[in-house]
This record gives structure tokens, C-alpha cells and sequence, in this order.
């Protein structure tokens, strides 16, 4: 072929790459796409993240590409598409990748609002980062994030109550259900609400859900048995913070992507204001007008903040699915574009090493966290502190989360979100096996465990959210995060009980010491595949942010 043709077929190829990546086919969604610049001049992205490493690429955003590597050929495009099994699934992307840097380079769109695309034609997706709209989104999330863990943090409260009174008959492993079952509602069924919420939006997620959590916090007043409590707190509560939880996280990284780890980490301050605010209201209403007006007070707060709630989360990237195409063309037909734009469940996303991996890691924290959560008012009864330095414990548990949960989102977005949680949980488990274990009946070293404790353990919940963002695109953001924590809801509903039987009815010193080390060792488990998870996405290299 003559070399003016070849130029010609260039251009030609380019200039249509140029159109697509611009204005999108009329039958394909471009949803903001993942292709990192791979040039050996470039050293990091915006966001640190090197330039050998490549989130995975949803088979939403690998159909965009497609339209790129086929040129518009609709026949050539489907047989690609077609291909759904995973092994398929994941060679067509990085097949994708590589036609799409030859056709039409560099194609180097950004998920940071501070980076700046080297080429005019690529799609770049902007993010506010700040503003009072996104502001607001936060406060909206605080709001509904106040509500689900600051119920999740007051644990200890109810956990102390129920076994002196309602429960009495009852062992604390048996007690244990009652919340593990509340934490694995709120994480399991997360696993439709993200995709929903990537198709539809939080309006109706987040109405519903403040409606189940308030009648859940009335109706706990009225109940005696132990089959009412699961079923008002455990189950009707649960299912609330389910459909509060994912929208409360998944509509701040609308908004934010550079400073997400600040945002995030500012909104999950509220389950440390909570887990103060709760227990000290508890502390003084409990003696004075009983469980069943304490729990109505607590209702009528939580329906103050759903009005903030409901007005303020909101969404402004396009949602997943929201094509103008026709029905029924190529694209359309595409097996897993169908099931990423679909409200059901989709565990092909495990096929990113990473993320199954960092899931994983989520579960053993979750094993780690909650135990010191429930029983360190019952810790501390049963080693000679009265009500009042009890409750001061888990009142300063939670004053010092407050702060771990605000610094270390701040930290993350500098020197990478991986990175940081890797750093935190290592010092949760430290600070277990380092100061709880030995503490024994000291006030001292118990108020130093629960302030050390607090910010140590304050990034779990905030930093994950951000760690796996860093994994997909936002328009897939609700479903990748809510899958994992469906992986994580299968520890919370675990760890509990766990610790109660190695607790043991006697609550024996043995049996304290053995509930401690469970925790400890929970959080090293996770050190490991955080660890894992971050060699497998960037190397072994301790200087790369990520």
C-alpha cells in the first residue's frame, strides 16, 4: 500500500477515534474511563498512581474502547463483546487498551479533577472538589452516616443493658447476634443496594432507609423477648443502615476525587460524634426514665437528621446505564455491560486480584474492630470500674476516632490511600496486643487503650471506601464498594459471637485475655492482605503512593 494511503487510514482512524472519545456513539454510555498513560516519560498521575498500574476496567467502560479498537464495525465489535466469561472478559480490555493508545494516542483520560488530559479529544471527567454543593453532599452524608454508626458505636451501651435486664437469661454469645446480625444487614444487603443506587440514584435508598431506621429505634422501646430485639434492632435496623450506607459513601466520590479521602474522612466523623453523643444521652436517660423513653429519644433524633439526609445526598456523574442508545443495538446486546448497568449483584469484579484481596482484608478488620467496640463497657465492669468510668471509656473510644478518622483521610489523599490504612491497622493491632492485653483493671491504661484505640481503629471504615475507589470507575463506585462490604458483613455477623464463646459465660480472666488476642491477631490478618493487595496492584515498591 502506497505510504500517502497509509497516512490517509491514520488520520482518518484518529480523527474517528477523536470523535468518539468526544462525543460518544449514539448507542454507547462512556462511562468515565480508566486508561492510564503508560509512556516511560511519565512517572505518576495526578493521584500518585504509577504508570505501569491499571484499575480494572469495567466490561461498561471496555465497550467505549471497542468503538475505538473496531473502528465502528458493529460486527467486529459484538464478536468482542460476546465474549462474557471472565478470562474473555478481562483479555478484551487489556486488548482494548492497547488498540486505543495506537488509534487514537495518547488516551489518557483522568479521574482527578487536577490532572489535565494530554490530548484535547480524550474524555476527561472534572470533579468540584470542594463547593458549596459538594459540601453539602458531605453534611448530608454525616448525617446519615450519624444515624448507622453511631447506633454501631453505642453497642457497648446496649450490649451492657440487655444483659442485665431484658436478657438476662442469655449468654453473651447469644447477646453477640443481636448486633452481629444488625452490622451484617447493614454490610450484606449493600450488595443490591450499590447497584441500584449506580442505575437509579440515592433519593429513594436514602428515604426509605431513614423511615426503617427511626421505626426500628422506636419499636426496640417496646420490646421485652429476645426474638423482638433481633427483629426490630437487628433486622428493621439493618436493613435501614443498609440503604443509608452505601448512598452516604457512594455520593461523596460524585463529588470529590483528589480530596475524597478528606471528604470521606470529614462524613465518617459522625460515627465518633455519635458513638460520644449516644452513650453520655444514654448514661443520663437510662436511670432516670427507662429503656423504653431513652429509645424514643434516640428515635427522635435520628428522624432530625434524615431531613438533611434526604435533602442534600445527590449524584452528578452520569448513572450507570443512562445511554441514549435505541434498544436493541450492538452495545445493548453486550453481556456484561448489561450485567455492570444492571441493579443485580455481579461478582465478575472479582477477578481484579486486588480488590478480592482487599475484600478479604476487609472481613479480618471487621473481625479486629468490633469486639473491643462491644465489650469494652462489659471489659470494664467486670475489672472493678463503676457505670460511670465505663461509660467514660467508650465516650473517649469514640472522642478518639474522631480525629482518626478526619486525620488519616487527610494523610491519605498526600501520600496514598493504601498506604495509610496499611500504617492504621497495624497500630490497631498493636495497640490491642500492646496496651489492652496488659492493661488488666488499671483506669489509666484502659483510658490510654480507648483513646489509642479510637484513632487507630477511626480510618477502618472511612479509608476503605476511598481504597476502593481507587479500584473502579464512579460510575461502578456503589457496586465495588458494596460487594466488598458484603464479604466484610459475613465477619461482622461472625465476630461477635466468636468473641462472646471465647469470652465464655464465666467471663474468667482466661477468657477476656483469649477475646483480646482474637481481635489483635484479626487486625494482623488484615495487615497482611492490605499488604497483599497493594504488591498486587503496584509492586513492592514502599514509594510509590497508592
Amino acid at each position: 500500500m502506497p505510504v500517502s494511503s497509509l497516512h490517509a487510514e491514520d488520520s482518518c482512524l484518529k480523527n474517528h477515534a477523536s470523535s468518539v472519545a468526544r462525543n460518544g456513539p449514539a448507542d454507547v454510555d462512556l462511562a468515565p474511563a480508566t486508561v492510564q498513560n503508560r509512556s516511560s516519560d511519565v512517572t505518576a498521575d495526578a493521584n500518585g498512581l504509577p504508570p505501569t498500574w491499571t484499575p480494572f476496567v469495567s466490561p461498561g467502560d471496555a465497550a467505549a474502547i471497542n468503538i475505538i479498537q473496531y473502528g465502528g464495525d458493529p460486527e467486529k465489535q459484538e464478536a468482542a463483546n460476546d465474549r462474557t466469561d471472565g478470562e474473555a472478559v478481562k483479555a478484551g480490555h487489556n486488548g482494548a487498551l492497547k488498540s486505543a493508545e495506537t488509534a487514537a494516542a495518547p488516551v489518557t483520560p483522568s479521574l482527578s479533577s487536577s490532572s489535565s488530559s494530554s490530548s484535547s479529544s480524550a474524555p476527561h471527567v472534572t470533579f468540584p472538589e470542594g463547593g458549596l454543593q459538594a459540601w453539602l453532599v458531605v453534611l448530608g452524608s454525616f448525617c446519615a452516616m450519624f444515624s448507622v454508626f453511631g447506633l454501631i458505636n453505642t453497642a457497648a451501651v446496649f450490649e451492657s443493658w440487655f444483659a442485665t435486664h431484658q436478657l438476662a437469661a442469655y449468654t453473651a454469645s447469644e447477646i453477640g447476634w443481636v448486633f452481629s446480625l444488625y452490622l451484617f444487614m447493614v454490610f450484606f444487603v449493600g450488595i443490591q443496594v450499590g447497584p441500584v443506587f449506580d442505575r437509579h440514584g440515592p433519593r429513594w435508598l436514602v428515604a426509605l432507609g431513614s423511615v426503617l431506621v427511626v421505626a426500628s429505634i422506636l419499636l426496640l422501646g417496646l420490646c421485652e423477648e429476645y426474638y423482638q430485639i433481633l427483629l426490630c434492632y437487628s433486622v428493621l435496623g439493618g436493613l435501614g443502615g443498609a440503604l443509608l450506607n452505601t448512598p452516604a459513601y457512594a455520593c461523596i466520590a460524585h463529588f470529590f476525587n483528589a480530596r475524597r479521602g478528606l471528604a470521606t474522612g470529614i462524613a465518617t466523623t459522625s460515627g465518633g460524634v455519635g458513638g460520644i453523643v449516644f452513650p453520655l444521652l444514654l448514661q443520663h436517660l437510662l436511670p432516670r426514665v427507662g429503656f423504653a423513653w431513652s429509645t424514643r429519644v434516640l428515635g427522635f433524633i435520628l428522624l432530625g437528621l434524615a431531613v438533611p439526609s434526604n435533602l442534600w445526598l445527590r449524584t452528578r456523574l452520569p448513572l450507570a446505564g443512562s445511554s441514549s442508545a435505541a434498544p436493541g443495538s450492538a452495545s445493548r446486546r453486550n453481556g456484561p455491560r448489561r450485567r455492570m448497568h444492571s441493579v443485580w449483584p455481579d461478582l465478575t469484579i472479582f477477578q481484579d486480584k486486588s480488590y478480592a484481596v482487599a475484600a478479604v482484608g476487609i472481613f479480618f478488620m471487621e473481625w479486629g474492630i468490633f469486639v473491643p467496640l462491644t465489650f469494652i463497657v462489659s471489659y470494664a465492669g467486670a475489672h472493678h470500674q463503676n457505670t460511670t468510668q465505663a461509660y467514660t471509656l467508650l465516650s473517649l473510644l469514640n472522642a478518639g476516632s474522631v480525629a482518626g478518622r478526619f486525620l488519616p483521610g487527610l494523610l491519605a489523599d498526600r501520600f496514598g490511600r493504601f498506604n495509610v490504612i496499611i500504617v492504621t491497622i497495624a497500630l490497631s493491632s498493636a495497640v490491642v496486643l500492646g496496651v489492652w492485653l496488659p492493661a488488666g483493671a488499671s483506669p489509666a491504661a484502659l483510658r490510654a487503650f480507648a483513646v489509642l484505640f479510637g484513632f487507630a481503629s477511626g480510618s477502618n471504615l472511612g479509608l476503605i471506601a476511598v481504597c476502593l475507589g481507587q479500584l473502579c470507575a464512579p460510575s461502578a463506585y456503589g457496586r465495588f464498594f458494596a460487594t466488598a462490604m458484603m464479604v466484610a458483613s459475613f465477619g461482622t455477623l461472625s465476630s461477635v459471637p466468636i468473641g462472646g464463646a471465647i469470652l465464655g459465660s464465666g467471663a474468667s480472666e482466661a477468657g477476656w485475655r483469649g477475646l483480646i488476642i482474637f481481635s489483635g491477631v484479626s487486625y494482623a490478618l488484615a495487615v497482611v492482605c492490605y499488604l497483599s493487595a497493594r504488591i498486587l496492584a503496584v509492586g513492592w515498591g514502599w514509594r510509590v503512593k497508592f
